[in-house]
C-alpha cells in the first residue's frame, strides 16, 4: 500500500461540478487518502433527525472509483447551530462563568449528555450507512480534542466532576486528605459541596486544579470512547483514531494511546522559527513511542502558510518536502494536509492548501505533486520501525502540576524544558524515545528525566531499579518533589530520589528573569539561568560548582554511582552548549551512539527497518549544502533508475533543505 498521501477533503464547500475536477487533480498529485467529513454535521443533519447523506454518498463513491481511501470523520467536531439553539446547556463555560457561544467551532461541553447523545446518534447513522463501503479505510473521531474547549466549568461539568471524584476517592474523607483541605479551612462535608476550580479571590486549591486537569482529559476521552464504541461494534474491521495536537496540555497522549488503533497528529511547523524541526522531532518521537514504536499518521500539516499565527509566513521552497520527510523518517506512515482545496470563505480562507487559490500553476501544487510521487516510489517503507537506545521521560500529570500557581517560580515551562533536554540528543544524531515513567526502561542504555516534579513512590523505585541494574540516568532540577496529589514527599527534597541521587536539595533558589549564574571549577564551564538549588552531597560527587551568585562554591552538576549504574543530577538550567557537552559525556558513558557518526551540523539521520530491509534517512535542516560520508555504501531509494543497474554510493551531497532516502536492498 505504501505511505498514504493526501489531505482533508471538504466538498460541501464547493458546488458538485467541482468534485470531478478534484478527483482528477488528486490523481495527478498522487493522493492515496483523504480525511472527509470533519465539519459536515450541519450538512448531513440540517434539522434534528432529518438526514441527508445522498450528497455524501456521491462523494464516497467518487473517491472509491478513483482508488482513493477515506479516513472518514465522525462529523462531531462542530455541532450545527440548531443543536445549541435547542439545547443551550451544551455550550461550555470558562472558569469565570462566561459562556462560550456558537459561531466558531468546538462549542460544546465535553460532559454534556445531550451533546454526547446527539453525537452518538450521528455516528450510528454514519457507521450503519458506510460499513463495507470500498472507500472506507479508517475512522477519524472528532477533531483536535481540547483545541478550543480545553475544560468546561459549567454546572453540567460540576456534576460530572463530582461523579468522577466519588469514583476516584470513594469517600469525602479520602478527598479531604488528598486535597489537603485542612489548609485554608477547605474541608468538605459532602461531595455536593465541591465545585470546579472556578475563578477565586486567590490561588485555588492546587490538588483540586490538578484533579480537574485529569478530569478534563477523561471527559474529552469519554466523548471519543462513546463514538468509538459505536464504530467498533458496527465496523469492527476498520481501525479508529483521532488527531492529537503537539505538546497539547489538555490531552494526555499516553493515556489515549491504548484506545487508538494508530497514533495520529496534526503538526504545523513555523517557518519563522529556525529550529522548529527540533520541536517536531520531539513530538514525532513521542507519537512513535506512545504505542511502543508502531508507525503513526501525520493527519494535518500546512503545504505553506497557516492563518492563525500573528504573522503567517509561507514555507520557503523545499521546506514542506523536508519537514514531510522528517515525519516519515521518524515513523509516520501517512503524510496528509489541511486541506485539499483552499477555501474561498470562512476563518481559514488564507490557510494554504494542496490546491491553492491560484490553481495548479503554483509552486505549492508542484511541490505537493512532486512529494506525492516521491512517497509513492518507496512503498516498502510502510510498516517499518525505528529503535532507540535513549529514552526521555514525559508525564502529563507532572506537567499539569508543575505549571500550577504558587510555586517557587512560575517560569517553569514544561514544553520548553523538555526541549532543553531533547535538543542535545537530536543535534548529536541520537535516536530517542519519549515515554511515560511507567514504561519498562531496562532496554535503554540511557534515560533522561527533565523536571519530573510529580513523581510517585512506585515510579521513583522504577528509576532506582533501572540504575541498580546498570542503567545510566540523568535527572534535572525540581524532580521528585510531590506525590500524585501535589503533596510534598516528606523527608527532605527530593525524598523519593535522595538515596538514588546521593544528595539533598536544602533549598530552591530560582533566578529572576534575565539573570544568569556561572558554572565551572570542573570539567564543565559556562552559564545557566532560570533555576538553581542549594545542594548538599550525600555520596554524590560534584562535577561542577556555581562560580558566582548566592550559591557560589556549591555543587551545580553531580554524579553518583548507585548499584551497578550511574546517575547524574543537574541542579540548574545550563546554557545549550554546556548542556550538550554534559549529555555528550553522559551518552558516551552509557554507550549510546549516534545513528551515523560524524554528521555535519544541521543534518538529521534516522533509520527505519522492516521486512523489506533498512532505510536510512538524511535530512539537511541547514541553509547550506553539505557532504555526508556513509559508513557503508547504500542505494539511493529516490533515484529515478532502479533494478540491478543501481550503483551504491558512499558519499551523499545534500542541498540546503535536502533529503536523501537510502536503502541497503
Amino acid at each position: 500500500m505504501g505511505i498514504h498521501f493526501g489531505g482533508d477533503y471538504n466538498p460541501e464547500q464547493w458546488p458538485e461540478e467541482v468534485w470531478a475536477e478534484d478527483l482528477k487533480l488528486m490523481k495527478a498529485a498522487h493522493v492515496t487518502m483523504v480525511t472527509a467529513g470533519i465539519f459536515s454535521w450541519a450538512k448531513v443533519e440540517p434539522r434534528p433527525g432529518q438526514w441527508d447523506f445522498d450528497w455524501f454518498d456521491r462523494v464516497m463513491d467518487g473517491l472509491a472509483g478513483a482508488g482513493i481511501a477515506v479516513c472518514l470523520a465522525t462529523m462531531t467536531a462542530s455541532p450545527p447551530p440548531w443543536l445549541s439553539h435547542a439545547h443551550p446547556g451544551i455550550l461550555p463555560e470558562g472558569p469565570d462563568g462566561q459562556r462560550r457561544w456558537p459561531g466558531g467551532r468546538q462549542h460544546y461541553c465535553p460532559s454534556s449528555p445531550v451533546y454526547r447523545a446527539h453525537a452518538v446518534r450521528l455516528v450510528e447513522q454514519l457507521a450503519t450507512r458506510y460499513a463495507g463501503h470500498p472507500a472506507l479505510a479508517m475512522w477519524h473521531v472528532g477533531n483536535e480534542y481540547g483545541c478550543h474547549t480545553r475544560q468546561c466549568f459549567c454546572e453540567v461539568s460540576a456534576e460530572d466532576f463530582r461523579r468522577w471524584l466519588r469514583e476516584r476517592y470513594g469517600s469525602v474523607e479520602a478527598l479531604n486528605a488528598a486535597w489537603s483541605t485542612a489548609f485554608w479551612s477547605q474541608g468538605y462535608g459532602t461531595f455536593d459541596e465541591v465545585l470546579p476550580p472556578r475563578t477565586a479571590p486567590t490561588f485555588p486549591n492546587p490538588a483540586q486544579q490538578l484533579d480537574y486537569w485529569r478530569f478534563g482529559d477523561e471527559a474529552l476521552r469519554a466523548c471519543y470512547l462513546a463514538e468509538k464504541e459505536v464504530l467498533t461494534r458496527l465496523t469492527p474491521e476498520v481501525p479508529v483514531t483521532t488527531n492529537l495536537m503537539p505538546q497539547h496540555k489538555p490531552v494526555d497522549a499516553f493515556a489515549w494511546a491504548p484506545h487508538m488503533d494508530a497514533m495520529a497528529l496534526d503538526f504545523y511547523q513555523d517557518p519563522h522559527a529556525p529550529d522548529d524541526h527540533i520541536r517536531a522531532g520531539y513530538v514525532f518521537d513521542l507519537m512513535r513511542s506512545a504505542r511502543s514504536g508502531q508507525p503513526w499518521l501525520l493527519l494535518e500539516q500546512a503545504p505553506s502558510a497557516v492563518n492563525w499565527r500573528p504573522r503567517n509566513g509561507p514555507k520557503p521552497p523545499g521546506a514542506m518536502r523536508l519537514w514531510s520527510w522528517q515525519a516519515v523518517a521518524q515513523g509516520a506512515d501517512a503524510v496528509l494536509y489541511f486541506q485539499w482545496r483552499q477555501s474561498l470563505g470562512g476563518a481559514e480562507k488564507f490557510h494554504s492548501a494542496m490546491l491553492p487559490h491560484g490553481g495548479t500553476d503554483t509552486r505549492i501544487f508542484r511541490e505537493v505533486a512532486t512529494l506525492g510521487r516521491e512517497l509513492a516510489s518507496v512503498p516498502d517503507i510502510e510498516g517499518s520501525r525505528s529503535r532507540a537506545e535513549v529514552a526521555l521521560l514525559a508525564d502529563w500529570h507532572s506537567w499539569w502540576a508543575v505549571e500550577l500557581d504558587s510555586k517557587p517560580s512560575t517560569a517553569l515551562d514544561h514544553s520548553r524544558i523538555a526541549l532543553d533536554h531533547y535538543r542535545p540528543l537530536f543535534e548529536a544524531g541520537v535516536a530517542c524515545d519519549v515515554v511515560p515513567p511507567q514504561r519498562e526502561l531496562s532496554g535503554y542504555r540511557l534515560v533522561v528525566v527533565p523536571n519530573l516534579y510529580l513523581l510517585t513512590a512506585a515510579d521513583a523505585e522504577r528509576l532506582a531499579a533501572y540504575v541498580r541494574g546498570g542503567g545510566r540516568l540523568l535527572v534535572s532540577f525540581f524532580s521528585g518533589i510531590v506525590d500524585a496529589h501535589d503533596r510534598v514527599h516528606p523527608g527532605g527534597y527530593p525524598a523519593p530520589l535522595r538515596e538514588l541521587l546521593g544528595l539533598r536539595v536544602e533549598e530552591f533558589w530560582p533566578l529572576e528573569a534575565g539573570r544568569t549564574v556561572g558554572i565551572g571549577d570542573g570539567d564543565y564551564a559556562g552559564r545557566a539561568d532560570l533555576w538553581s538549588e542549594a545542594l548538599d552531597l550525600e555520596g554524590a560527587e560534584a562535577l561542577a560548582r556555581f562560580t558566582d551568585g548566592d550559591l557560589a562554591g556549591r555543587p551545580a552538576l553531580t554524579r553518583h554511582s548507585y548499584g551497578q549504574g550511574t546517575v547524574w543530577y543537574v541542579g540548574t538550567r545550563p546554557e545549550p552548549a554546556l548542556m550538550r557537552a554534559l549529555l555528550d559525556d553522559v551518552r558516551e558513558a552509557a554507550g549510546a551512539a549516534p545513528v551515523l557518526p560524524g554528521l555535519p551540523a544541521g543534518v538529521q539521520a534516522t533509520v527505519r527497518e522492516g521486512a523489506s530491509g533498512r532505510y536510512v534517512f538524511l535530512l539537511n535542516h541547514g541553509a547550506s549544502a553539505v557532504e555526508v560520508d556513509l559508513p557503508e555504501p547504500l542505494y539511493d531509494a529516490l533515484a529515478a533508475a532502479d533494478g540491478p543497474a543501481r550503483t551504491p554510493v558512499g558519499r551523499i551531497t545534500l542541498a540546503a533543505r535536502g533529503v536523501a532516502v537510502l536503502t541497503d536492498g
